[in-house]
């Protein structure tokens, strides 16, 4: 995964400092609510929610059981339809691969429709490095990449951001990367829409490069679709003369059938539109339409890791709707920022780890990340139980025995011990038994403690259970 995160505090250090910043939780607030009421309603209108949901997660877990051949099927349908496909199976790779392909070209900047994937491998980063410019002409990824700042949420990046700052970053910095903002710009969505319009408007008609990410890869026909709202996408996928597309393996669906189920729940649970505004499809190139050369580069990056967990495959169900972050009291009060991770919010506290590992401070503290409350779970499309992963990821995280769980991986190897040797916990119930008058009543140290002043610990018994049924049997 993308080093553009490498060196952030862990998710309790950054959290407690995003917690203090007021202006960012009234931000946070207000879009999450917003969205969550409106999705609720967008919801409710269909009385087949359940079946969508439950045949969207059938359609998921079928496709990823056969994902070796449904990856060999899009290789043959891409190529058959004029595309070159090529394998990546970590971000170095993946970069690699989309800065040769973009220096063939002899171009020296692209235009990028929104990806994800691109983000997680940390592509705009490599191709700095190489000499190459990368736009982002997703109006949110605009504003994060002209702020210098980082994306915040899955669907809209700079929901952290409130107009008076939007307007404030334009004025400041459109000018140093092209067109500048309009003269006594104000704060109003119109004219921030406007100025960011005509901004983009110069670039899409240069670029000679897109660099795009898909929703969705049908295997049947080798199509990839984009679901998006400001039409900036269609313009990236159709204007230049080349196309590279950065695409998880774990999106592809089997047909195009399927679409009819994705095309219903996405835009309810991300937007909370009954459809999208835009859906654009592509497959592979067409004499005088549209790009002259398409490329897609699959990416793996840790999936076939994660597919290969039993428990922990089904975040690779997630459709990228944003709907658990909605409803996340966690990250309503810390943000996305704090997650460290191109991945914020609930499912990036279950998928970044098993993409990235929890080797590091910053993964091995995402598990954690969660109240364990279940409302991610009620709203996901795909019925992927965050609460579910979230526990087996601590499980693993502990196992491992890194910082601030080496006690309890001591504790619980001395309670394996003791419970598979019957004697030594005989004794200890009986000593336990007779001190119980000198027990505390609160635990001491921090965490331990603090559970403990809202929670009373239970009475020890005078007698083990295992010596009265000595006495008692019949």
């Amino acid at each position: 995964m993308s080093g553009t995160f490498i060196g952030m505090p862990t998710f309790p250090q950054a959290a407690r400092g995003a917690v203090h910043d007021v202006t960012l939780r009234a931000n946070l607030r207000h879009a999450t609510h917003t969205i969550r009421a409106k999705r609720e309603k967008a919801v409710s209108e269909l009385s087949d929610w359940a079946a969508l949901r439950e045949a969207g997660k059938r359609i998921k877990d079928h496709t990823l059981r056969h994902l070796d051949r449904y990856l060999v099927q899009v290789e043959e349908t891409v190529t058959a339809a004029g595309g070159i496909v090529h394998w990546a199976a970590d971000a170095d790779e993946a970069n690699r691969i989309v800065t040769r392909l973009v220096k063939e070209t002899g171009e020296s900047e692209v235009v990028k429709v929104k990806s994800m994937a691109t983000q997680e491998i940390g592509l705009n980063e490599a191709l700095e490095a190489e000499g190459i410019a990368a736009y982002e002409t997703d109006l949110a990824e605009l504003i994060v990449q002209l702020g210098k700042d980082r994306p915040s949420h899955i669907l809209v990046p700079a929901i952290h951001r409130n107009r008076a700052e939007i307007r404030d970053i334009f004025r400041a910095e459109m000018g140093e990367w092209g067109r500048p903002a309009p003269d006594g710009l104000t704060d109003t969505p119109a004219e921030l829409a406007e100025a960011a319009r005509l901004h983009l408007r110069e670039k899409f008609l240069r670029a000679k490069v897109g660099i795009s990410g898909a929703n969705f890869v049908v295997a049947e026909t080798g199509t990839l679709v984009v679901v998006e709202s400001e039409g900036n996408g269609r313009m990236c996928l159709t204007l230049p003369e080349t196309l590279i597309s950065v695409v998880g393996i774990e999106k592809i669906v089997p047909a195009w059938q399927d679409l009819e189920v994705f095309l219903q729940t996405l835009p309810r649970s991300s937007t909370a539109e009954r459809m999208n505004p835009y859906t654009s499809t592509w497959t592979g190139t067409t004499d005088e339409d549209g790009p002259r050369a398409f490329h897609l580069v699959l990416l793996d990056n840790g999936r076939t890791d994660t597919l290969a967990d039993e428990v922990g495959r089904q975040a690779l169900r997630c459709i990228r709707c944003s709907a658990c972050l909605n409803v996340c009291p966690v990250y309503e009060r810390a943000g996305g920022h704090a997650y460290g991770s191109v991945y914020p919010g609930p499912i990036g506290a279950i998928l970044t780890p098993q993409l990235r590992g929890t080797t590091s401070e910053i993964d091995a503290s995402l598990p954690y990340a969660s109240s364990l409350c279940g409302a991610c779970y009620e709203v996901c499309p795909v019925a992927i139980d965050i609460p579910e992963v979230l526990v087996h990821l601590r499980e693993r995280v502990a196992d491992e025995g890194g910082r601030g769980h080496r006690l309890e991986k001591a504790a619980i190897r001395a309670a394996g011990w003791v419970l598979n040797h019957p004697g030594a916990l005989a004794a200890g119930e009986r000593v336990a038994a007779k001190t119980r008058r000198f027990h505390p009543k609160k635990l001491p140290g921090p965490g331990a403690g603090q559970w403990t002043n809202s929670r009373d610990l239970p009475p020890m018994p005078a007698e083990p259970f295992r010596d009265w049924w000595r006495k008692n049997r019949p």
